[in-house]
């Protein structure tokens, strides 16, 4: 739409003379990414429309008009037939053009009173996040959930725990798998109270100093499900610390699944061989017939750098900017969306591959005292025989180089071998040399053992239908 004068609507034309330049008019535009506001950004309008009603500056006749053209506005916006232009700047640039086809510029015009696009975008983009972070605590959830299955299937399957991708001491696999879900778990903490800190409207603020209309902040924040309108009308328009705390918290997410992601590659590898991946979730190499890769592992790992690299360039662009609205702060919208781009497409992927892959237990179980895992309950026998563990470290140590030197296992000595060794190996240290004795034997809480593992999955199941309910807004 154009002016009376043929030239391209703006919202901030009035005090030029001339159009900007064609390089300027590159540089500046937005609408190609932030168009996914649209719905947001009807909202609050709808929501500024009543204020303006109640402040008397629109009478019932107006408002009226004015709601059914808004909602008209989105019907033909979801329907494709009203989108932006190559000569609409951003998202409010083009729904203002398209309020004003529907009402005219004497009804139209009137919307824009008391607000600019400053509190406008610092409110849509807060909207948009907090409605797409229960859309991503879903999917988190049910990758959560694909984790406790299996974990369920496995509390007492044994499994060589590393330290330094070395074996250390033999697990639970369901222990392991569990140590993800409570990763995912705090990353699910962690949005939900950001939401609270993000449940502050901005709309109201204006430019920067609020407006001398009689408007009502905490009435359209009330109605677009904040819990607070912001205090100081500067801060309102300036601050983009909802976003960088998301992306953080978006980061982190990235890192627990890459996390996940490089134990699966390894998992899956010939010298590994713990577990099978589906055929649904695998890809296969255009030269090599046998191949079967982990590309939905090895793409969650990648992708972090995505997530992380969003974080750092919004905190970068925030360095260091002067009170308050800035134009640097176009900058902030890209990064989130990409952010939530990314997490909504790793996610599901991830929650199937964990949830169609098949664990093989025998491997498993068969690997886990490899390494001289059990040479820690060893040592723990001594302790508890009263022998100082600096002496029961040393004892077992030496243990542990005969075997070597020899190839033998710790179970294949002789009664005369152990007490060579040390005099404190007598034959019945042999009683703790099995992985069942050494998994249940960790039964404090947090510990490995199976029942410590079942009590974990009872606590983690209430927690994630916590979170559950409130992805869905219960």
């Amino acid at each position: 739409m154009t002016v009376s004068d043929g030239k391209p609507m703006r919202l901030w034309g009035g005090r030029f003379e001339g159009g900007p330049a064609d390089a300027l008019t590159r540089l500046s535009v937005s609408v190609h990414f932030d168009w996914r506001l649209v719905p947001y950004d009807l909202a609050a309008s709808r929501a500024h429309a009543r204020v303006l009603h109640r402040a008397g500056l629109l009478d019932d006749d107006e408002l009226e008009r004015m709601i059914g053209a808004l909602d008209d506005l989105e019907r033909a916006c979801k329907a494709g037939e009203f989108r932006p232009t190559v000569e609409d700047e951003d998202v409010h640039t083009a729904l203002e053009r398209g309020l004003l086809e529907r009402l005219g510029s004497q009804l139209g015009g009137k919307l824009r009173a008391g607000r600019s696009r400053n509190d406008q975008i610092a409110t849509d983009l807060r909207l948009y996040l907090r409605d797409h972070a229960r859309t991503i605590v879903s999917r988190l959830v049910e990758l959560e959930t694909a984790l406790m299955t299996q974990a369920a299937a496995h509390a007492e399957t044994a499994a060589p725990g590393m330290t330094h991708l070395q074996h250390a001491q033999p697990v639970s696999f369901g222990h392991q798998l569990l140590a993800h879900v409570h990763a995912f778990a705090r990353d699910i903490d962690r949005i939900i109270d950001w939401d609270k800190r993000a449940a502050v409207s901005p709309l109201g603020s204006g430019a920067l100093a609020g407006s001398s209309l009689p408007l009502d902040p905490v009435a359209v924040a009330a109605e677009l499900g904040f819990s607070a309108a912001a205090p100081n009308s500067m801060d309102a328009v300036a601050e983009r610390d909802f976003a960088a705390e998301f992306l953080f918290d978006a980061a982190m997410i990235g890192v627990h699944l890459s996390r996940l992601g490089e134990e699966i590659v390894l998992w899956a590898s010939q010298e590994f061989r713990w577990i099978e991946m589906s055929d649904a979730y695998s890809t296969g190499s255009s030269i090599m017939p046998q191949k079967k890769n982990p590309d939905v592992a090895e793409l969650a790992r990648g992708k972090t750098g995505r997530l992380v690299g969003n974080l750092m360039a919004l905190l970068t662009t925030l360095k260091g900017l002067p009170l308050t609205y800035n134009r640097d702060l176009q900058e902030d919208k890209e990064p989130v969306f990409d952010s939530v781009d990314t997490l909504l497409l790793v996610l599901p992927a991830m929650a199937g591959l964990v949830d169609t892959m098949r664990v093989n237990t025998a491997r498993l179980e068969a690997s886990a005292p490899d390494g001289f895992a059990l040479a820690t309950d060893l040592a723990e026998l001594l302790v508890r025989r009263g022998v100082p563990f600096r002496d029961a470290h040393e004892a077992v140590g030496h243990l542990v180089v005969y075997c070597q030197s020899f190839d033998k296992d710790m179970g294949e000595l002789t009664d005369d071998e152990l007490s060579k060794i040390n005099e404190y190996l007598t034959p019945d240290v042999r009683d703790v040399l099995n992985v069942p004795g050494a998994l249940a034997a960790r039964k404090a809480h947090g510990g490995t053992a199976p029942d410590r593992v079942r009590d974990q999955l009872t606590a983690l199941r209430e927690s994630v239908d916590a979170q559950a309910a409130w992805a869905a807004g219960s």
